[in-house]
């Protein structure tokens, strides 16, 4: 009988892990007043067997606070609701790493607190429109272009939330520079069409992510840092451009060079995206020399092969995880996986659709 090494222990740094499945970040609007609270802390130790967890995207700065009900770690009420979070994935024997998303140009006046504002690397109109609980669908509106106390004042916050995090118990954190949010807005030229240092080249695009990187790594050592990118990926308006694999590349090189514990990639081409091409995945994983993390449709065959090859070192799963709290149970002794998934329900609040899909029976 087939061995597979997906599901057999791994030591990387100072992490034990269970398995090398990654429950992915999904936000699911739970955090009512964006804090973290019972019913979260429930949802995630439902999952716990996942050998690392991954929180929903949580943003460090009022600013940041994009959607309708996703959590912060900027304030005391925000660290003591994630502790709750992490001792009860702790006490399962799970390990789990809190995601900063900083939402910038995705999000909406009517979703952010009083004083807040809506920043971005330049003041250009993402299209579409998303959710707000007061007045439902809303066009995303012309965000402000960060002046020099901005840039500042978005740094620290990064690095005071990051410190915040492990003072709430999490074993590490996340960098959300994916899917059009703050950080890919910098590193898009059509997004970011600056002409100070951190506009215009490449290295000048992917300044400021790195400030960030280097700021967090410093703030909570970079053994608990990780970061996630979407090379092609086009989610929230952010349209292809011709210097795609050079700059991910480049961006490979820069963050081996920080030492950070993980680079984490995905691909949503089974949502309907580009496809990350087999050659720029093959670029970043010989220039990143530490943990890398693949995402995106992944099947047990397709997971396996790439942990074999060694194109990747944990994999990651998300919507399987929803549905599915006991997925690693299931899939390890090929056990069907739910088919039940109320997709209705993904951001509704409450425990429908979140905390009540059972685990496996006959």
């Amino acid at each position: 009988m087939k061995v597979y090494e997906l599901f057999t222990p791994i030591h990387i740094g100072n992490l034990e892990l269970r398995n090398r499945i990654v429950m992915a970040p999904m936000t699911r609007s739970r955090a009512t007043g964006n804090i973290p609270n019972e019913l979260m802390a429930k949802y995630y130790a439902q999952r716990s067997d996942a050998g690392l967890i991954i929180t929903e995207g949580t943003s460090p700065s009022p600013n940041g606070l994009g959607y309708s009900r996703i959590p912060g770690s900027f304030s005391k009420l925000q660290v003591e609701g994630w502790a709750k979070v992490t001792s009860a994935v702790h006490q399962k024997g799970g390990k789990i790493f809190l995601q900063l998303m900083h939402t910038g140009r995705i999000s909406h006046v009517l979703n952010l607190p009083e004083g807040a504002q809506i920043i971005a690397p330049s003041a250009i109109q993402a299209k579409g429109q998303m959710w707000t609980d007061e007045s439902q669908m809303q066009d995303f509106p012309i965000p402000k272009r960060m002046d020099d106390d901005d840039l500042l004042l978005t740094l620290t916050e990064y690095a005071a939330a990051a410190k915040h995090a492990i003072d709430a118990g999490f074993d590490g954190v996340e960098l959300h520079g994916a899917n059009g949010y703050l950080l890919e807005q910098f590193i898009s030229p059509i997004s970011n069409t600056r002409t100070d240092k951190y506009g215009g080249s490449i290295e000048n695009r992917c300044r400021f992510v790195l400030q960030v990187v280097t700021a967090v790594a410093e703030s909570i050592g970079k053994e608990k840092t990780g970061i996630r990118l979407s090379p092609y990926g086009v989610a929230s308006d952010m349209p292809l451009y011709p210097e795609i694999d050079e700059t991910y590349t480049f961006l490979a090189e820069e963050l081996n060079k920080l030492g950070i514990f993980y680079l984490h990639i995905v691909d949503h081409s089974s949502m309907g995206a580009p496809e990350v091409p087999l050659e720029i995945k093959n670029k970043i994983r010989t220039r990143f020399k530490n943990m890398i993390i693949l995402s995106g449709g992944y099947d047990l065959k397709r997971a396996e092969a790439d942990i074999e090859s060694g194109m990747a070192d944990l994999i990651a799963f998300g919507r399987p995880f929803i549905n599915n709290p006991d997925f690693v149970l299931r899939m390890e002794n090929k056990l069907p996986l739910a088919t039940d998934l109320k997709m209705d329900l993904f951001y509704s609040g409450g425990e429908k659709g979140y905390t009540d899909y059972p685990v496996y029976s006959k």
